[in-house]
């Protein structure tokens, strides 16, 4: 798990804050509490890696608009929300809208830190995913035009003779585009390129 990764708890009410900063804290997760979302909204440029832990039930702006403003500016921070007795259908509207969880108060430590782990776990793969992502979209981007068709071809299945007669080309000249294109994607097979431009590509 990131070191960077940090919980956000806002809620309204200082006697939460307190005790989930102290619970948070005392299993050795890092935290910070904010006493609304308008608090935590105008700090959000610095948030890095992590995820909320927010009230459902706030002035201003409540836990369900947070979201919605959270997905509109991209940011894919992990949300659980915290529920008071009676609000299990806001709960169920915040997950359909995107959280990961819902906690009813008043909640089972165990549960919410068991939460809370597997939303930051969940961050931190989707982080790695997407930079890992970012990082072969790049390397396509790279690819001179013939390769890239020599490439739509591998991954259409096609041997090279028939890439090097669709293209006009020889296949001794297709062998060296293919070895080009593998070098700059940096794959170590066929396999590894085929799975990179479809899957972390996002096809071509």
């Amino acid at each position: 798990m990131a070191d960077s990764q940090v919980v956000h708890v806002i809620d309204d009410d200082a006697d939460v804050r307190q005790s989930l900063a102290f619970l948070l804290s005392t299993a050795g997760l890092a935290v910070r509490v904010h006493d609304s979302a308008v608090a935590f909204l105008k700090v959000l440029e610095g948030v890095q890696g992590g995820c909320v832990v927010t009230d459902i039930r706030m002035p201003e702006i409540d836990g369900l608009e947070l979201q919605r403003r959270l997905h509109t500016s991209g940011v894919k921070l992990p949300v659980i929300v915290m529920t008071g007795h009676g609000d299990v259908a806001l709960a169920v509207e915040a997950m359909k809208a995107g959280a990961v969880d819902f906690i009813e108060k008043p909640f089972d430590d165990d549960v919410l830190l068991a939460a809370i782990r597997t939303a930051l776990s969940r961050h931190a793969e989707d982080s790695e995913r997407a930079t890992r992502k970012a990082v072969i979209q790049d390397r396509l981007k790279a690819l001179s035009e013939r390769e890239r068709e020599v490439l739509e071809g591998l991954i259409a299945g096609k041997a090279n003779k028939v890439i090097a007669h669709d293209l006009g080309i020889s296949p001794r000249t297709v062998e060296v585009y293919r070895a080009n294109v593998m070098t700059k994607m940096q794959a170590d097979s066929l396999s590894e390129l085929v799975r990179m431009a479809l899957v972390e590509g996002g096809a071509l």
